[in-house]
C-alpha cells in the first residue's frame, strides 16, 4: 500500500489516506462504512501494529470500486502533506554510507578517507520536515553552501530493543523518500545538526510504500536532478551498512519506537564533491526519487 498524509483543502484537517490508482481513499471513512474503525492520523496507524497493514488490505480489496461518498478523492485535488508531518522524535541521520560519497566528502568536507567501520549517526529534528513541494528556505545570511542529498528512508513499525540483523527488516512499518538538505559551512565542532537540521531542511514523502511492497529495502534506484540536470544516480545495493544492519545497531543503545525515521545515507554526486563545487541558490529547483516509491520536487526560495 502506498499511505499518504493530505488535506481536502487549506482549511482542513489532515488526514490518512491510501493512494489507489489516481485516488485518495480516506482510511477513516472507509473503514466507519465497515464498522471498523481505523485512526485517520499515520502515526496513530503505524501504532496499531502490523495487522493494521493486513486488516486495511483486505478492507481495500473488498471495496474497490465502491468507494465510501466523500471518502475517494482525486489527487489533483488534495493537497499532499509530509507522510508523517511532525515526527516524535529527531530523524537518524546516516553520514557517509556509500563508498563514492565517502571518498568524495573527504576530499571536499575533510571527513575520514577510511570506509566507516560502524554507522556514523547524525539527527535531523521534527522542525526540519516539509511536505512535497514545499519550498526549501535558503538564509544567505547562515549559508552560502547549500546542499543536497536523495535518501531511502525507513519508517519503524514496531518497538525494536536489540534486534539482530537478520530480524530487523521485521521491524520495518515502510519506506519514503527524504532530501537531507546541508548547509555545509554550518558545522560546529564537528558535529552536523545545526547543518542538517535547520528548518526546511528534510523534505519528506510523497508517501510511505508498506514494508510488504519492498520485501528487499537494497534493490531500489534513487536519483535527484538541479534544474533538471542531473546529480545523482545510484542503487540501495551500494550502502556500506544495508537497512536491516543499520536498525540492528541503532537499537543496540537506542529504543527505536513506531513511527521512528531512519534516512540510510546518500551516494556521491553532492554540490560539496563536484569540481568546481556546486551550491544551491533561489530560484534553483531540486527533484529526487527512489524507485517504486515516489518523487519529490522543491523550489529554493530565498527566506
Amino acid at each position: 500500500m502506498r499511505l499518504v498524509t493530505y488535506r481536502a483543502s487549506i482549511e482542513a484537517e489532515s488526514r490518512l489516506g491510501v493512494l489507489v490508482d489516481d485516488l485518495v481513499i480516506d482510511v477513516a471513512i472507509l473503514g466507519a462504512r465497515a464498522g471498523i474503525p481505523i485512526p485517520y492520523r499515520m502515526l496513530d496507524f503505524i501504532d496499531l501494529g502490523p495487522v493494521a497493514i493486513t486488516e486495511l488490505k483486505a478492507l481495500i480489496e473488498e471495496a474497490e470500486g465502491r468507494w465510501p461518498i466523500n471518502g475517494a478523492l482525486p489527487i489533483e485535488n488534495v493537497m499532499l502533506l509530509a507522510p508523517i508531518p511532525r515526527p516524535r522524535k529527531n530523524i537518524f541521520g546516516i553520514g557517509l554510507n556509500y563508498v563514492e560519497h565517502v571518498a568524495e566528502s573527504a576530499r571536499a568536507l575533510d571527513t575520514a578517507k577510511d570506509l566507516p567501520t560502524k554507522p556514523v549517526i547524525f539527527s535531523k529534528p521534527p522542525t526540519s520536515v516539509i511536505a512535497p513541494g514545499e519550498p526549501v528556505v535558503h538564509r544567505a545570511d547562515i549559508t552560502r553552501q547549500l546542499d543536497w542529498e536523495v535518501e531511502l528512508a525507513a519508517v519503524i513499525g514496531r518497538t525494536a530493543k536489540r534486534v539482530a540483523t537478520n530480524q530487523a527488516l521485521d521491524y520495518v512499518f515502510g519506506y519514503t523518500v527524504l532530501i537531507d538538505m546541508s548547509a555545509r559551512d554550518n558545522r560546529r565542532g564537528g558535529q552536523w545538526i545545526y547543518s542538517k537540521g535547520q528548518d526546511s531542511y528534510a523534505p519528506l514523502g510523497p508517501c510511505i510504500v508498506t514494508a510488504d511492497e519492498i520485501p528487499d529495502p537494497q534493490t531500489l534506484d534513487l536519483w535527484l536532478t538541479v534544474n533538471g540536470v542531473e546529480k545523482q544516480r545510484s542503487n540501495t545495493r551500494f550502502m556500506l551498512f544495508d537497512v536491516a544492519y543499520l536498525i540492528s545497531d541503532l537499537s543496540q543503545g537506542i529504543t527505536l519506537e513506531p513511527g521512528d525515521i531512519i534516512a540510510t545515507g546518500t551516494p556521491a554526486g553532492v554540490g560539496a564533491g563536484r569540481d568546481p563545487q556546486e551550491w544551491l541558490c533561489p530560484g534553483d529547483v531540486i527533484e529526487a526519487e527512489v524507485t517504486g516509491i515516489g518523487r519529490l520536487r522543491h523550489p529554493i526560495v530565498a527566506g
